[in-house]
């Protein structure tokens, strides 16, 4: 099991490192705006969660005989959701830090612009930016940071893991259990 949850969580990390490397100098030089950024962002944690469906299914294949319940397909597929969830949060720490610094500002900035076209109340738009200053505040602790990147990436892989255990369980056969089988 354990080469299986590396082989198919490194590859999962891989595909985000990848895709990341191209998609973060196109959000540094605008091409990829704030909406824009967030759908192309979930699809690709998506993409790199189909992992977990191919690693659970490699399980059950090659290493349970074709048989494998719901508990120990999630076991493997919440392990390799683990090793990308780390791959990612990394990804974003160094970006964050290094390329991003100013992240926090520019999207405060685009949320209350949109606020003010969606003609959002006053109230509604200074509590908003209220809030963002709390969090821009804290979100330069680096282990704050990481907890709200995890968070970020987590359930999708949750789902990803719920979804394909689901999907994947297999039983063993009558045949194969010994059952007698009434004709």
């Amino acid at each position: 099991m354990k080469r299986i949850v590396l082989r198919y969580g490194l590859a999962s990390g891989v595909i985000l490192l990848a895709i990341a490397a191209v998609l973060l100098p196109l959000g540094l030089n605008g091409t990829i705006g704030f909406d824009q950024g967030e759908l192309v962002g979930f699809s690709t944690m998506v993409l790199a969660f189909l992992m977990v469906f191919f690693g659970i299914r490699s399980y059950r294949d090659n290493v349970a005989g074709g048989v494998v319940g719901f508990g120990k397909a999630f076991q493997v597929g919440i392990l390799i959701t683990l090793i990308t969830c780390a791959f990612y949060v990394v990804t974003w720490e160094i970006a964050y830090f290094n390329f991003f610094p100013d992240f926090l500002d520019k999207y405060s900035a685009h949320t209350l612009a949109k606020m003010h076209a969606d003609g959002e109340s006053e109230a509604a738009i200074q509590k908003a930016a209220a809030d963002m200053a709390s969090l821009a505040k804290v979100y330069d602790n680096v282990f704050i940071n990481s907890a709200i990147t995890f968070l970020e990436i987590f359930p999708v892989g949750l789902i990803m893991t719920l979804v394909s255990a689901g999907i994947l369980r297999r039983k063993p056969r009558q045949e194969e259990t010994g059952a007698v089988v009434a004709a």
